[in-house]
């Protein structure tokens, strides 16, 4: 379970540039779900996401993972139980590491690795079982270097690595963005299927009303740095791309945050 107490965090303190990023934003997340979040730029999602995986600390409030403490633990430390996929695909990966050098990291993440890490021939034939479901002829490139995959590919080998030690937390910041429509939707339908089988909590942030819609079993949607709903169940199944620019209208009062692209 996690539960965010009351987290403030400002940018640019006391300057002209002050923006207050995060304002008193409280929030419990219970094991097992998945959390889509909406909000138009600059309503502190990435943020949120930053101060939950270590990148940032808040200026005021706490973050408690599984009933533990985790506000002032830095990054490095989180990553044994917290998993991230960013937007960029090329942020996930060593490019100069082969495939089955990316994997064998990625499964002792937040661990001492001492001196023997290295690939295995039994870590290489569970890699190749592994990477054979993806369908992406990766099982036959172990040996290939990250760089030379396709952005589909890559974002799609960092969703495998986050998941191979089964994090705590599973966050993902806007995973397909940079990828066209095809790589996207195989890439999401993949990160939904990982979520299923290993029953991960999950908050996942989007631009996309129909992704948020059509993911995950709740969905909140952040503006000035609050929650300004938090819909869930049957509330969240019914919804439709027009009823929820309707539903948010009043608070965004700008429908300019559905775009042609989020409606795809």
């Amino acid at each position: 379970m996690i539960r965010l107490n009351n987290l403030t965090k400002i940018f640019n303190k006391g300057t002209a540039d002050e923006k207050c990023a995060i304002n008193d934003l409280s929030l419990q997340i219970n094991a097992g779900d998945f959390v889509t979040v909406i909000g138009s730029n600059g309503a502190g999602k990435t943020t949120l996401l930053n101060m939950i995986s270590g990148a940032y600390f808040p200026d005021k409030g706490t973050i408690l993972i599984d009933g533990n403490d985790v506000t002032k633990i830095p990054e490095h430390k989180r990553a044994r139980y917290i998993g991230r996929v960013f937007q960029d695909p090329l942020r996930g990966t060593a490019a100069s590491m082969s495939i089955e050098e990316n994997l064998a990291m990625a499964e002792i993440r937040g661990r001492k690795r001492g001196l023997k890490w290295g690939v295995t021939r039994a870590k290489r034939d569970r890699y190749r079982e592994i990477l054979r479901v993806l369908e992406l002829g990766l099982e036959d490139r172990l040996k290939d270097a990250a760089g030379m995959l396709s952005g589909g590919q890559r974002q799609t080998l960092t969703l495998l690595m986050v998941t191979l030690s089964i994090p705590k937390l599973l966050l993902l910041d806007e995973h397909t963005a940079a990828l066209d429509p095809k790589t996207a939707h195989k890439v999401l339908t993949l990160s939904n299927q990982m979520i299923e089988e290993n029953t991960l909590t999950t908050i996942m942030v989007t631009h996309n009303m129909k992704q948020a819609i059509e993911y995950g079993n709740r969905m909140i949607m952040m503006h000035e740095g609050r929650v300004q709903f938090d819909m869930s169940g049957e509330k969240k199944q019914n919804l439709s791309v027009e009823a929820l620019v309707k539903s948010f209208g009043a608070v965004l009062k700008d429908e300019t945050l559905l775009t042609a692209s989020e409606t795809d």
